[in-house]
């Protein structure tokens, strides 16, 4: 296991004493003294065991509280059958402007009908709220209309309360932001105060916040690409912190150079083999001026076996294939049959050399996908007589009589998720239904760790590229760091509107990005926890994500078809990639760079032109006037797609010679 200095262990977050105790009966205690009014002992016991306020509140308070919010924003005592004649008025207003306005001015059509459809709720007018409903929902976008399916639920004022309703939560908690131009602003404005709608002006005032910017209005592009969230798009000051994506500059590491590497002319003996450093490595120290700093956060020290990983990835990447629009890369397709108890999840090690799956009743396997097969660690007696100083201790300490094709770690109780297997190769992570994440030896094949912290299945865990660090992500709306050897999470993310679906660490170890069923990509900051980046333009939930391995973009993928890239350094989406028929399930960068690889449930591989992207890109742009941004879509930028044969790409890894390897269960045609 990966250690670190002292001075990076006292950074790390630790969790205070109060966390040794189950805080649930805690809480039961303390109600329970509230309620015989014990004042004194309730006082010390809260003190002492650092419970807030409102861990005490009961269900039935927080369902007192939730009501008297929603009476203080609908109380409205408007005739319920007039609503449909105002709706329809703004609608006809809309239509009836300018098409350079119109557009912009059409994004207030759908948060106004989901808020005054909540009134009608709110005030027990349904049947209004029903006929409300069946005439204008099919007038909304089509992308919300799985939203609004949702929203039907709530039929009832008892249904606004206690609702684990992801729509109506947003809706109650969040004001709906839009973005408009001056102009446009200006026509709304003039519209609602002449016609003195005062419904129409209420949720206006009360539940959106409307971005009025100086420039021309958008487009139908513009405002496609920034749209999609749960409460609409993203307050500019929400992207205006910086953020430090550059690249640690790599240590120095020697590497001897072999003898034909270094041979000589003709009939002469090739010199004596000396240590050199790697031009290749040479050129990748240099620092850069957006890099944070190597101390910013803690990261584990370099072990000798770590300096010799590095030394043979950097001597791989001498031989790496250069990929262009001229020459894409080969792919090798590894194919899951009679796969029965269904494959979940999949990952491969950096280096390629195993590939790991977890399956829906809970169990891993591990295979080797070179010749040499895996091994378990001798036992402890054999291991005490091993000449510790030997060139070859990390050869002797495994016992070739355990020689297997593949191994198998059974341990979860539920459904695997997600895997990921350590930078080292010493160890694996594992993501379940059961709410757990585990670490598994891929020494001794067992399981070291079980750590507990999320309430809900968790659907992601990914190592940092550094090691030490992982996070996961949940149902519980959550992304949680942790350190391999702390039962207790070090920090933990909290702002998405539902599950957070996928995550992933920035290659400098400084940022995690998370995506989410709120169909939003958000970055945050592991020196303090705070969220630097929110980017909106998914129309659906957001299932896989991947950093460029220069850390200046960010790619997404979802259940919207969609592939994004995203900008760090301003939030911007600078392309959008649109070829998938279904959801996207993996993504990956090829080793410079220049190329993506998408894969998904549409049983193809798509690659497309990163160098194009980045070289079109117009850094010139300001980001606070959104009608300047541009979005390249080109059909051009997609290179090539690669169909199976009724296989889902549920994995795609380029090796460090960008040979591009993908995984997935065949599924037999019904």
């Amino acid at each position: 296991m990966a250690t670190t200095s002292s001075t990076s262990e006292e950074a790390v977050k630790k969790e205070p004493a109060s966390c040794q105790y189950d805080k649930q009966t805690l809480v039961a205690v303390l109600q329970f003294l509230r309620k015989h009014n014990l004042k004194g002992t309730e006082s010390l016991l809260k003190a002492e065991a650092k419970v807030s306020e409102d861990d005490l509140k009961t269900e039935e308070d927080k369902k007192t509280e939730v009501s008297q919010a929603l009476a203080a924003v609908y109380k409205s005592d408007d005739d319920p059958s007039l609503f449909e004649d105002l709706y329809q008025d703004l609608k006809t207003f809309v239509d009836s402007c300018l098409d350079v306005h119109k557009v912009e001015l059409s994004t207030i059509l759908y948060p106004v009908f989901v808020h005054m459809y909540l009134e009608l709720v709110y005030n027990g007018h349904q049947w209004n709220a029903s006929q409300f409903y069946s005439r204008f929902w099919q007038d909304q976008d089509e992308h919300r209309h799985e939203d609004l399916a949702r929203l039907t639920s709530v039929r009832q004022k008892e249904h606004m309360v206690g609702s684990d309703n992801q729509l109506l939560e947003s809706f109650k908690t969040s004001k709906f932001i839009l973005r408009m131009s001056r102009d446009s602003y200006t026509h709304l404005k003039r519209h609602l105060q002449e016609k003195r709608l005062s419904p129409l002006l209420t949720i206006v005032q009360d539940h959106l916040f409307i971005d009025v910017f100086d420039g021309v209005p958008r487009t139908q592009q513009q405002i496609q690409a920034s749209g999609g969230g749960l409460t609409g798009e993203v307050d500019r000051d929400a992207n205006k912190a910086k953020v430090l994506y550059g690249l640690l500059r790599e240590p120095d590491v020697q590497i001897a150079l072999d003898d034909e590497e270094e041979g000589g002319e003709g009939d002469e003996k090739p010199k004596k083999k000396k240590s050199k450093k790697d031009p290749l490595l040479m050129k990748k120290s240099k620092n850069d001026p957006n890099a944070p700093a190597p101390t910013r956060i803690p990261l584990p020290e370099l072990k000798d076996q770590d300096h010799r990983d590095r030394a043979l990835g950097f001597r791989e990447a001498k031989k790496r294939v250069k990929l262009d629009h001229n020459h894409l890369p080969s792919i090798c397709f590894y194919t899951f049959v009679n796969a029965f108890h269904g494959v979940t999840c999949v990952d491969v090690s950096d280096d390629s050399s195993l590939l790991v799956a977890g399956f829906s009743d809970g169990n891993l396997r591990v295979w080797s996908l070179t010749p040499q097969k895996l091994r378990g660690m001798k036992g402890v007696d054999d291991l005490e007589i091993i000449d510790k100083e030997a060139d070859d201790v990390m050869e002797r300490i495994f016992d070739d009589r355990t020689a297997a094709d593949f191994k198998s770690l059974t341990g979860h109780k539920g459904a695997v998720y997600s895997a990921s297997i350590s930078p080292d190769r010493a160890y694996l992570l594992s993501a379940s239904e059961d709410g757990t994440v585990r670490l598994w030896s891929l020494q001794i094949w067992t399981n070291l760790v079980c750590y507990k912290g999320h309430n809900f299945p968790v659907w992601d865990v990914r190592f940092s590229p550094h090691g030490y660090y992982f996070v996961s992500a949940s149902h519980d709306r959550t992304a949680r760091v942790w350190v391999t050897d702390h039962h207790q999470p070090v920090r933990i993310f909290a702002g998405h509107l539902s599950d957070v679906d996928c995550c992933r660490f920035h290659p400098n170890s400084n940022y995690v990005a998370t995506g989410s069923s709120d169909n939003s990509v958000r970055l945050w900051d592991m020196l303090n926890g705070s969220c630097v980046r929110v980017m909106t333009g998914h129309k659906s939930a957001v299932h896989c994500l991947q950093f460029s391995p220069d850390g200046k973009f960010l790619a997404s993928g979802g259940a919207d078809s969609q592939v994004l890239i995203w900008d760090l350094a301003t939030g911007m989406m600078v392309a959008q990639l649109q070829a998938h028929t279904s959801t996207v399930y993996d993504l990956c960068f090829s080793r410079e760079g220049t190329m993506l690889a998408s894969g998904g449930l549409d049983d193809s591989i798509r690659v497309w032109d990163m160098q194009k992207i980045m070289a079109e890109q117009d850094t010139e742009v300001d980001p606070s006037i959104p009608s300047n941004i541009t979005i390249n879509d080109s059909p051009s930028l997609l290179l090539g797609s690669y169909f199976t044969k009724n296989t889902t790409v549920l994995g795609l890894h380029f090796t460090r010679r960008n040979l591009l390897l993908a995984c997935g269960p065949f599924v037999a045609p019904s």
